[in-house]
């Protein structure tokens, strides 16, 4: 991987978490009085509309015919998760608060870490289980 490669991805890693960020206080002030589930829906109309209008700019929607069947399995169970967590979450931050529900949420990383070993064969060493049992210690002192 060229240091370019390396660069582009940490940014877009920083930018998904500053968004990631954005969304929970937003959502917050957005979700009051308004049914959570509701809520979602809207969300995930927006979220549609802006990433197929994505697709349409960059002129890649003719790629949508050169996709596996393996590849629509795992984008459908992958949406069905994502919308699974947004429901869960718009909830979560209902009726509790961001700056508790946020760190809970992101409990993700280690859950991803550990079925990352599961499903994909990832390695997994020393220093990520280190990372995740700091994680998870994080979330725990956040959260009391």
């Amino acid at each position: 991987m060229k240091n370019g490669d390396i660069i582009m991805w940490i940014l877009y890693a920083l930018l998904s978490a500053f968004f990631a960020a954005l969304t929970a206080i937003f959502a917050k002030i957005g979700i009051e009085n308004v049914n959570s589930n509701l809520a979602t829906a809207i969300r995930t109309g927006v979220v549609l509309i802006m990433a197929w209008l994505i697709v349409f700019i960059t002129g890649k929607q003719n790629g949508i015919m050169e996709i596996s069947q393996k590849s629509w399995i795992f984008l459908i169970l992958s949406a069905l998760a994502t919308g699974a967590s947004w429901l869960f979450y718009f909830r979560a931050i209902q009726i509790g608060e961001v700056s508790k529900v946020a760190p809970i949420d992101k409990l993700s990383i280690v859950i991803t870490i550990l079925l990352a070993f599961i499903i994909l064969g990832e390695a997994v060493s020393i220093k990520t289980i280190i990372g995740g049992v700091l994680i998870t210690a994080g979330v725990f002192i956040l959260i009391l």
